[in-house]
């Protein structure tokens, strides 16, 4: 598959969005990207939300028609994430597995909580700063279970698969041994981030510790197969958008037609919106 993006409404706003295109059909990043991009070999492909080192929370819209991405909104504002010291903006490329959901009614046995009713969550620590909607090939690595407001939110740490020195990484462990203090900090980005919006530290299960490859690949196909359930109608979709243009056994699935209408009805791409000068100040709190 080659898959391209296609913006609509302005950058900064919250008319903005990229919709996605795979093989001259428009597609949406939740459903219709598969899961696999080699299946043998475990590797998966991601989608970009927010490249490192950027702050615009950009995400999946799920309950949106064909899933583009677009600018989460808090407050009637357009959300970024603020700058908490010594971090700045997210510090992996950050994005999402597609064809995966973490269910709000399985309670995990492992964390005690139920899902977020989100594709699972996925960090790329590869060197090459990648852009909002780029698809990616990854090796999953490990996980951390973020305890997000009582639901559980899975957080993979992967490394692109083409990034020069991924034949280097194989499991959670290599992530210490080639890029010590990564982790650390990634455990501490996610503890400390909602704290500027005025909210407690987060939580995590297992003590904050992060999983091995074989556990972290068991949590992202068990994600596959609550959407498998997702996608076909047997499990309740609530807000969720799950119109796709290519699962032959989905209900949900709409015509190239029916698909391309939604793009036409979006506003027309138009020039970016300055970023809020706030945006680039520090927030410090005790560490």
């Amino acid at each position: 598959m080659s898959f391209s993006t296609e913006e609509r409404g302005s950058p900064n706003t919250d008319d903005y969005r990229i919709f996605f295109n795979a093989d001259g059909r428009y597609v949406s990043p939740f459903h219709d990207i598969p899961i696999f991009a080699d299946e043998a070999q475990n590797i998966f492909h991601a989608v970009v939300e927010v490249p490192r080192w950027t702050n615009a929370k950009m995400e999946i819209a799920t309950k949106d028609a064909l899933n583009p991405l677009k600018q989460d909104v808090k407050n009637g504002k357009v959300r970024y994430v603020a700058n908490v010291f010594p971090h700045k903006g997210y510090i992996w490329n950050y994005g999402a597995i597609p064809q995966t959901w973490e269910d709000p009614r399985h309670r995990d046995a492992d964390t005690g909580c139920c899902g977020d009713d989100d594709p699972i969550d996925v960090c790329d620590i590869g060197d090459r700063v990648c852009s909002p909607g780029e698809v990616i090939r990854v090796k999953v690595l490990g996980t951390l279970a973020l305890i997000d407001e009582g639901e559980t939110d899975w957080k993979v740490i992967a490394i692109n698969a083409d990034d020069p020195g991924a034949d280097r990484f194989h499991d959670i462990d290599d992530v210490r041994r080639l890029k010590p203090g990564y982790l650390e900090a990634t455990l501490d980005w996610f503890k400390r981030y909602k704290v500027p919006d005025g909210k407690a530290e987060n939580q995590f299960a297992f003590d904050g510790h992060f999983k091995d490859r074989d556990f972290a690949l068991e949590t992202v196909k068990s994600t596959h197969e609550f959407w498998k359930a997702l996608i076909c109608q047997k499990s309740a979709a609530g807000e969720l958008n799950c119109m796709n243009t290519s699962v032959s056994e989905s209900p949900f699935r709409c015509s190239a037609e029916d698909a391309a209408a939604v793009v036409d009805s979006a506003c027309a791409f138009g020039a970016a919106e300055p970023i809020p000068i706030s945006v680039d100040k520090w927030f410090y709190s005790n560490m």
